[in-house]
């Protein structure tokens, strides 16, 4: 099946970044070359570039049980429409709330593709969706800040992506292309921020980096669970994201196993005709949810969500979370103590960081 021929404003998109990479391809090299150097690391900059290529795969993560604009949840909306939308057209992100004309998420777009998508006629479908280049192959994806689950798309989506370092909403001045990375790959390597924790493994320095995109971990050595909060490649993808041709597989949190989400991801995957695979997940005892990290107010929060939507002795996990978040969509009343309904929903985010954060796996 062949990928639907891009509109003219993702062409313009894709092209402009592709240029200003271009131009900063020697400066990028160059920097690269010094960090190898420096980390007594004996390859060639290409060598690094081809295993970034050869190894990552780009990762959508999101909330399956989130509901949408339109009532349904988002694992409803993927097993009737077969494509994944961005929040231009579905109205909820766990991100921030502000993909519309003139809104932030607007604005970045401007600044990062130079006004295609700003462009007379283009459509909210015709945004990109946002994902995340998950060079290690972490089983939680590359951004699990933003969901439980992941789509795990073909090598060939790499073709139509664009990738910066860091967030986009930060105005990251490293973007690039799967041909034209060399700036993003700069960044990442002389990076303030530990080279290895913008990969999701902290620790790492970049020799170390090196030598585990050129030489990949075997396959017999389950990698680690990435953690990927405030750190990441983050990808842009232009053009339809479509099931059936484009998700390799998808892999889900085993907390929704015997749900009737966990029954509609396992529906999608066969409809579309991929696997459904299962990350180890995050589970926290609701006693150990950390007060420093989100703020005070987030232990009291999962102590209500313990409360109210769980089984005594159970832990925090992704299930009970989304829970409470359909919750405060569908009975605002239950909630009105807490204050507005946008700072619960703001709280029950941070609550999911926290559990990614210090969560431990599941499945051992």
């Amino acid at each position: 099946m062949t990928a639907d021929p891009l509109t003219p404003a993702q062409t313009a998109a894709l092209a402009y970044v592709r240029s200003v990479a271009l131009t900063e391809r020697p400066t990028a090299l160059a920097a690269i070359a010094r960090e190898l150097a420096d980390a007594d690391v004996d390859d060639r900059p290409e060598h690094l570039l081809a295993g970034v290529v050869a190894s990552g795969r780009l990762t959508v993560n999101f909330h399956p049980d989130r509901p949408s604009v339109d009532g349904r949840t988002v694992a409803d909306a993927l097993a009737a429409d077969g494509v994944y939308r961005s929040q231009f057209v579905t109205g909820i992100s766990n991100g921030g709330l502000t993909a519309y004309p003139g809104g932030d998420r607007d604005r970045w777009e401007r600044l990062l593709f130079d006004g295609a998508y700003q462009r007379a006629g283009v459509l909210p479908a015709d945004r990109p969706t946002y994902g995340g280049l998950n060079l290690l192959d972490h089983p939680d994806g590359a951004c699990p800040r933003f969901g439980s689950c992941h789509l795990r798309l073909r090598p060939a989506v790499l073709a139509r992506a664009t990738f910066c370092h860091g967030d986009s909403h930060l105005g990251p001045r490293a973007n690039g292309t799967a041909d034209a990375f060399e700036p993003v790959l700069a960044a990442l390597m002389t990076s303030t921020v530990d080279t290895g924790e913008c990969l999701g493994r902290a620790g790492m320095d970049v020799g170390t980096v090196a030598r585990t995109l050129c030489a990949p971990v075997a396959p017999a050595t389950p990698p680690a669970m990435g953690r990927a909060l405030d750190d990441y490649v983050e990808a842009q993808i232009h053009g339809t994201l479509d099931l059936a041709r484009d998700v390799e597989a998808l892999v889900v949190d085993p907390s929704f196993d015997g749900t009737p989400v966990g029954a509609t991801l396992e529906l999608i995957a066969r409809r579309h005709g991929f696997p459904l695979e299962r990350h180890p997940g995050f589970v926290l005892p609701v006693e150990r949810v950390d007060p420093v990290f989100r703020g005070p107010a987030i232990p009291v929060l999962a102590a209500r969500l313990h409360r109210e939507f769980s089984r005594p002795g159970a832990p925090v996990d992704a299930a009970l979370i989304g829970r409470a978040a359909a919750s405060v969509v569908t009975e605002p009343a239950r909630w009105a103590d807490r204050g507005p309904i946008t700072d619960t929903l703001q709280h029950l985010k941070q609550l999911w960081h926290v559990l990614v954060r210090y969560g431990v796996p599941r499945v051992p």
